[in-house]
């Protein structure tokens, strides 16, 4: 019966594509020890992912993105989140959306001739 260092250890190969776990040999302990491993490891491997595309874009760029059902917005990226960013459309709406449903605005694209400056409405 393979011990989890044995697990660890075939998990560890630099070539992954002869990887082999014969999981029908596992205990449940063992089982489970896998299991909570790769779901952790595809946590990590989804936020590095998405923390790679929040670094294609800075704080204050213009960026434009198309809702579901709404017309597309454009606005000023003004925080990054853990998973998302935040970005205050030119009609004063704050929006957290994920960096990958992000497009760069070019200066000529815009409308607003400032393109720095959204105006914000007041409560």
């Amino acid at each position: 019966m393979p011990t989890t260092t044995r697990v660890r250890r075939v998990c560890n190969r630099a070539n992954l594509s002869d990887m082999k776990i014969d999981i029908d040999a596992l205990t449940e302990a063992q089982l489970i020890d896998l299991n909570n491993r790769v779901v952790e490891r595809l946590r990590f491997l989804r936020h590095m992912r998405a923390h790679s595309q929040m670094l294609e874009f800075s704080i204050g760029d213009r960026v434009s993105f198309q809702p579901e059902g709404r017309p597309l917005q454009v606005g000023m990226l003004t925080r990054y989140n853990k998973k998302t960013v935040t970005v205050i459309t030119e009609s004063g709406e704050r929006w957290n959306v994920a960096p990958g449903l992000l497009r760069r605005v070019n200066s000529s694209q815009g409308d607003n001739a400032l393109a720095n400056v959204i105006q914000l409405r007041r409560k």
